[in-house]
């Protein structure tokens, strides 16, 4: 189950890490996700050096193949992370998306 509350409160992180920009460092591609996230496979993720210098690890997110690759800058944005369960609370979170 997803707290509401803990949603709430990780607002503020999550607003300060939308639209930096960095390079890949590493990614895999995931084949067997673990329990929730069976409908995103298989889903790229990827370890990116922002350009603050701060390591950052998420999902790879409106990619093709000649994005995957050591070095593609990247950019953070705001997507869905998983299926509303039973309460109906969308989660989103920070991902990378190609630029």
């Amino acid at each position: 189950m997803i707290s509401p509350v803990k949603i709430w409160r990780n607002q503020k992180r999550i607003r300060q890490l939308l639209g930096l920009k960095g390079k890949i460092v590493s990614f895999t591609k995931i084949f067997v996700p673990p329990a929730g996230f069976e409908a995103q496979a298989p889903y790229i993720v990827a370890l990116v050096k922002l350009a603050n210098g701060q390591n950052f690890t998420a999902q790879l997110v409106d990619w093709e193949d000649k994005h995957l690759q050591i070095g593609q800058k990247v950019k953070t944005v705001l997507r869905k992370t998983r299926d509303p369960g039973e309460e109906g609370i969308i989660p989103y979170g920070v991902k990378f998306r190609p630029i």
